[in-house]
């Protein structure tokens, strides 16, 4: 079956808020990620969400996710995170404005005492495992660090950071025994689910008997709370009053006794009982019936708005039970009170419109109490409507009835007797309403089952892809973020993972069109910019890039992603001093941000400050092991230095991590060639162009390898892709017409070396020497033919 919307709404719900009691507010933000994406309409989506933000400390974000719903006061949630937001972000006015207009939705008194936002005081095992494996691992000791999130795994599967962290590890997980649910795992979410879906349905749904102490629903009667538990539970032997199926019986409203349906009292404090058992030990099937009515209404939905007349109906059942037995022969209403006598003024006390009774209650007349019945009775009943009665002006005395509780009803006519004066009185009586039958356990659980197979399996994939990018098969990771539902494809996480896939790849152009993506539907984020602003770099967008990175600076300025794209605007600009300036903030920042360090590492190199930039890149390295970026830096310095041995070794070291960079194969066979080895070389390279068959500097290597050993016609083939990729760059042509003048085509060779000079005037001198050894080669010749 499909799985139920609100189910799988509901299993996110609760996932967020357990990880946000447990302080893992980045696995909260996750789910509350996928909340946003499956019910983006829901005011509690976003409050969650920015809530998530808010605990991470990022006030901007929160303010942008809340504003929609917060400004204008249409959730107190939204409104009191977005208030929250502007006071850091210094918006005094908007967050006024936000809570002024929710007023309306503030509680009336203080909740002091009353919350408990914490279920469980303590965190669970899952937690705490998370925990201790985050803290073995920053003391270094991996081994035990990954048992302990092995451990987490095992206990809940939604522990998502424990996950990540091992795929960062390079730890080989099996994604599909992780994401997949189980008995009680189902069952922690059943409970609470259920009740929610009670409270929605009117109390209509009855829960799992697990754990058996717990009763979750409106129809079931806690037999230790029962105030009548003696006159009609089986635990004194005493059973007449009850059928022997009454265990199964579902108290609805009063009007569904035309359906058939029984009345039953729902639970009451047990000091009520004892009270009332003490004053009368003969409390028989006339007590049951004052019972029924009072407590009825007393678990009606207006209890959760009025509950100070508890003591005064209390005091109502004490008087009613101790009548004495003489004074039991007088007419007494259905309910078991005296009659009221007539006032002075004409009025009435108060009667209730409730008189079409279940069977049980009108059949009591073996008890000391006197009931009305008739069929003529009940219609006239029916259609009284008496004067406005005592009970309901102040100073009276002609009720035992304190204070409203339920509202009001219709008035009866005078000439008829109280028939139920323990009922209270209701301002409104709503139109009868059909309950709808309970929903079976199963059926609930079922709804769970379905929901929480539809969110692992999301999971499954969301892992099979981060894992296969945290093992750089960037184009598998791809392809697995593609089957997701298009609604989480468009989120700010899987947006970036699928960006950083893509610049993996080399693929700067739809790297570059992912995060543009992002940066629409989250103006606010900074993770993973400092890839953004390096593919910008890439692609030698000098405005945008310097753009985004005054953006960030004013947003955040104390942020390291922020000084890494400035960074990068003045190293585009070829200001490699300032850049430097800003790399070194980043890492002041974060010592732990491995990438500064390697940016810091590039550009020493273009200063040719060799020394620095090592150490730089070993910074790197310790602060994150698996950062290829400063193996690769690393030998790149040495093969400037003209040691390729250490520089071919750090390069393999950067492809064992990163097996599918093009960029890395491609340098082990620059240094393989500068050591005369080309063939061997030209292995490299064709690796390279089938890793990454659009990038130009991988085929530019190919081709000039191929030149180099004679194969000219593979040559010529390569540049003519060359020549389609990258038609301004000034080497292709240059190659194109070295390539001409090998195959003696003088006037191809001719308008391929005019073009390189007009695409790279820096390069005039060599491209003049080429045409000049040109027409020296046509002299020779000459000459040649003349002898």
């Amino acid at each position: 079956m499909a799985p139920n919307m609100a189910s799988i709404a509901g299993v996110l719900r609760q996932t967020v808020q357990y990880h946000l009691n447990n302080f893992a507010y980045e696995n909260a933000l996750f789910f509350a990620e996928r909340l946003q994406a499956h019910d983006p309409r829901s005011p509690e989506s976003a409050y969650l969400l920015a809530l998530c933000h808010l605990r991470l400390g990022d006030a901007r974000s929160a303010y942008e996710v809340s504003r929609s719903s917060g400004y204008r006061g249409t959730n107190l949630g939204c409104a009191f995170v977005f208030a929250q937001a502007c006071l850091e972000l210094e918006r005094y006015k908007d967050g006024i404005t936000a809570l002024e207009k929710s007023r309306p939705l503030w509680a009336a008194k203080s909740g002091l005492g009353k919350n408990t936002p914490i279920r469980i005081p303590y965190p669970d095992a899952a937690a705490a495992s998370c925990l201790l494996g985050k803290l073995y691992r920053a003391y270094n000791n991996k081994d035990r660090a990954v048992p302990c999130f092995e451990e987490a795994l095992a206990a809940n599967p939604f522990m998502w950071d424990a996950f990540t962290i091992l795929c960062d590890m390079a730890i080989p997980v099996r994604v599909p025994n992780i994401f997949k649910t189980n008995d009680s795992f189902s069952r922690s979410f059943l409970q609470e689910l259920g009740t929610t879906t009670a409270q929605q349905n009117g109390g209509g749904t009855s829960l799992p008997p697990e754990p058996p102490t717990r009763k979750t629903t409106a129809q079931s009667v806690n037999a230790a709370s029962d105030p009548f538990v003696s006159t009609h539970g089986s635990r004194n032997g005493s059973d007449t009053a009850q059928p022997p199926n009454d265990a199964a019986a579902v108290a609805f409203d009063t009007h569904v006794s035309r359906a058939s349906h029984r009345l039953e009292p729902p639970q009451a404090p047990p000091r009520r009982t004892r009270a009332a058992q003490a004053l009368d030990p003969g409390f028989s099937d006339a007590g049951l019936s004052i019972a029924s009515a009072i407590g009825y209404r007393l678990g009606s939905k207006k209890r959760d708005r009025d509950q100070e007349p508890a003591a005064d109906l209390s005091d109502t059942i004490l008087k009613s039970s101790s009548l004495s037995l003489a004074a039991t022969e007088r007419k007494r209403t259905a309910s078991g009170h005296p009659v009221q006598p007539r006032t002075a003024n004409g009025e009435e006390p108060r009667r209730s419109a409730r008189l079409n009774m279940p069977p049980r209650i009108a059949s009591a007349k073996a008890s000391s109490t006197a009931i009305i019945t008739g069929t003529a009775t009940t219609r006239e009943l029916k259609k009284a409507r008496p004067p406005i009665s005592r009970i309901m002006r102040p100073g009276s005395s002609g009720s035992s009835v304190g204070r409203v509780v339920s509202g009001n009803r219709k008035p009866l006519p005078e000439n008829i007797v109280e028939a139920d004066s323990a009922e209270l009185p209701r301002t409104k009586e709503p139109p009868p309403v059909e309950v709808p039958p309970p929903k079976p356990i199963e059926l609930e659980s079922a709804k769970v089952d379905e929901a929480l197979r539809y969110i692992l399996d999301l999971l499954k994939r969301m892992a099979t892809g981060y894992q296969l990018a945290s093992q750089f098969q960037c184009q598998e990771a791809l392809n697995t973020y593609a089957l997701l539902p298009r609604s989480h494809q468009d989120t700010p996480w899987v947006l970036a993972q699928m960006g950083r896939a893509q610049y993996e790849q080399a693929s700067y152009v739809e790297a570059e069109k992912l995060f543009r993506r992002l940066r629409i539907l989250a103006p606010t984020r900074l993770e993973d910019m400092e890839v953004y602003s390096t593919i910008l770099w890439h692609l030698r967008k000098e405005t945008d890039l310097s753009f985004l990175a005054h953006e960030l600076v004013d947003a955040v300025w104390d942020s390291p992603q922020a000084w890494c794209a400035l960074g990068n605007a003045w190293s585009l600009a070829c200001d490699h001093d300032q850049a430097l300036r800003c790399f070194k903030r980043a890492t002041q920042l974060d010592p732990k941000f491995a990438y500064a360090y390697t940016l810091q590492g590039h550009e020493h190199v273009e200063n040719e400050e060799y020394d620095k930039a090592l150490t730089a890149y070993r910074h790197a390295i310790s602060a994150e092991k698996r950062h290829y970026n400063a193996y690769y830096g690393i030998g790149r310095v040495y093969e400037k230095l003209g040691n390729y041995e250490k520089a071919l070794s750090h390069y393999h070291s950067a492809s064992m991590i990163h097996p599918t960079h093009a960029v890395l194969i491609c340098c082990m066979g620059s240094v393989l060639q500068r050591q005369k080895q080309t063939s061997q070389a030209l292995l490299y390279f064709t690796k390279a162009t089938e890793l990454a068959p659009r990038a130009p500097d991988v085929r530019l290597k190919k081709a000039r390898a191929l030149l180099g050993i004679g194969q000219l016609q593979a040559a010529q083939k390569e540049l003519m892709m060359l020549k389609d990729l990258a038609p301004d760059r000034a080497q292709v042509h240059f190659l194109l017409g070295k390539l001409a003048k090998t195959l003696r085509d003088k006037k191809s060779a001719v308008r391929h070396f005019t073009i390189a000079l007009s695409l790279d005037p820096k390069a005039s001198l060599q491209i003049k020497e080429a045409i000049e050894s040109l027409e020296e080669d046509d002299d020779g010749l000459d000459e040649f033919m003349m002898h």
